[in-house]
């Protein structure tokens, strides 16, 4: 099984920002699992809330240098210009793609997000 690590070797930039990320969620929900595939890595709480990986969502002249993809499910459109790309793969669920390059883009507005994310995931 891939760890954590191994997913993000050779990619300094992009492992401390999933540190800043991950740090914020064990906080939040310290029963929080997380694995690790060979695309992503995703977060449970008993069911998948959320995932990161090194998807480009944009096209590449619009994607910073280092970056990491995280991907929520809401049971609504959330508009925000932070929001890369939104659809709605069956009604009543949108799949937000959010582009994150710096720790300090983990705020209060996307940790509302993740949140909401939980808690539909929870449902």
């Amino acid at each position: 099984m891939a760890t954590e690590e191994a997913f993000f070797a050779g990619k300094p930039v992009e492992w401390g920002l999933y540190e800043a990320l991950k740090r914020e969620l064990v906080w939040r929900y310290p029963e929080m699992e997380v694995r690790v595939a060979k695309t992503q890595v995703s977060f449970f709480d008993r069911l998948m809330f959320g995932c990161v990986s090194s998807t480009r969502v944009r096209r590449k002249a619009e994607m910073p240098a280092h970056f990491l993809t995280l991907t929520l499910g809401l049971p609504e459109p959330v508009d925000s210009p932070r929001i890369a790309v939104k659809c709605e793969p069956y009604p009543g669920r949108w799949t937000h793609h959010i582009v994150l390059s710096s720790p300090d883009e983990i705020d209060a507005e996307l940790l509302a997000w993740i949140d909401r994310a939980h808690q539909f995931a929870q449902r």
